[in-house]
């Protein structure tokens, strides 16, 4: 039977490898009701052309025109703004992807929920910021949450229905990053190449920073005890080179199950693309005898500290967490655009949260989604202003 998909964030990284998957699938499999982008309109309107969804949707307002001419005399539908994408993630289907970055995907993701259909999550700010939220909503519209995340979708795979109380801990893996062997001092000079050099993903430019300041584990961290019901301690992080074990789960029997793949988002992304089945993937098949060996490593928390602050946000409460997501974006953008350095995102993530917390402007948890875009617009205003004191 078709399964009808919209993918919101269709020009990103998780977008493309999703369309990838879609094509090679053939005809008669997907039919595309959404395909949406932020401010790429030759690059949407390429894959609107190609996989021909009902509509495609700008998200940049001022870029409407631009669309509809791109795609005039094609019979797709075309809108732009913050509307209408949460107009087009409201739209009936099966399957929705949320992979728009950023707190910018908070409403089309919740959204998509409200139809009660299955939502393929690679949108961290969504449990980041307000976790609770997302999942109660999934709760009360019957609808299914399946993580994108090679390390979530792997722990996902790795517990048997109706196992989760025989868990007694997890463990997500990072590659470590390009300055995993990098001495602290090294890292005041980093540069924004070096920093998007990742040695094992290819990811988008945030994704990539987040990955070498090991802001994006810390994040994980987050995520996943709000998705799997865990309390911090028992979600660890080990560092873990080759990127072939993506996540582990420890049962109270002893057993720990592993789930193993080549580093390429398109094997979680299938997992979820066909859940509850599988699909076919032309991911490179895993060689373990030429591999060799699998290292592992405890995370260092002085040379990465973003890990510790994630880990200490979410002990504070979703109103920190909503804010460390927040800070974080404005100090990666800054250290792309040149403005800080390279330790100084951490710093500056760091400096917002005690300020906030000085201001008592961090609850332990949140009403409504409102209450996380509150948080969200106040971490973006203080770190801002921090950054124009230090431009001055």
């Amino acid at each position: 039977m078709t399964r009808r998909i919209s993918i919101l964030g269709a020009t990103g990284s998780v977008g493309t490898a999703t369309l990838d998957l879609v094509g090679r699938a053939g005809d008669g499999k997907f039919d595309i009701v959404a395909l949406t982008a932020n401010r790429n309109v030759d690059a949407l309107a390429a894959i609107a052309r190609k996989h021909r969804p009902q509509i495609a949707v700008i998200g940049d307002e001022s870029k409407a025109d631009a669309l509809s001419q791109a795609l005039a005399g094609t019979g797709i539908e075309t809108a732009a703004g913050p509307k209408a994408l949460i107009e087009a993630a409201s739209r009936p289907v099966d399957w929705t992807m949320a992979a728009i970055v950023g707190s910018a995907g908070l409403e089309p993701t919740a959204a998509a929920l409200q139809k009660g259909a299955a939502v393929a999550l690679a949108n961290k700010e969504c449990l980041v910021c307000a976790g609770e939220y997302f999942i109660d909503l999934a709760e009360q519209r019957g609808a299914a949450i399946l993580p994108v995340d090679s390390e979530h979708n792997a722990i996902f795979q790795s517990i048997y229905p109706g196992h989760d109380r025989f868990i007694r801990s997890i463990t997500l893996t990072a590659s470590g990053g390009p300055f995993r062997d990098w001495p602290r001092e090294e890292m005041t000079a980093v540069t924004r190449e070096d920093a998007l050099a990742h040695p094992v993903w290819s990811m988008g430019d945030k994704i990539s920073i987040d990955s070498a300041t090991l802001m994006n584990k810390g994040l994980e961290v987050i995520e996943a005890c709000r998705l799997f019901g865990l309390p911090s301690q028992k979600v660890g992080v080990v560092i873990h080179r080759q990127s072939v074990i993506h996540g582990l789960v420890e049962y109270i029997d002893g057993s720990v199950l592993a789930q193993l793949g080549s580093p390429d988002m398109r094997i979680p992304i299938a997992s979820a693309l066909a859940w509850p089945e599988r699909m076919d993937t032309p991911s490179e098949r895993l060689d373990l005898a030429s591999i060799g060996q699998l290292d592992f490593e405890p995370p260092d928390e002085i040379r990465f500290p973003a890990l510790r602050l994630a880990r200490n946000a979410l002990e504070a409460g979703e109103g920190a967490t909503a804010a460390l997501n927040a800070a974080n974006e404005i100090a990666v953008a800054a250290f792309l655009d040149g403005r800080i350095g390279f330790l100084d995102i951490a710093r500056l993530v760091s400096d917002c949260l005690n300020g906030l917390e000085r201001e008592a402007a961090l609850p332990n948890r949140f009403g409504g989604l409102d209450d996380a875009l509150h948080v969200d617009k106040r971490a973006r205003d203080w770190t801002r202003a921090a950054l124009s004191s230090v431009d001055a």
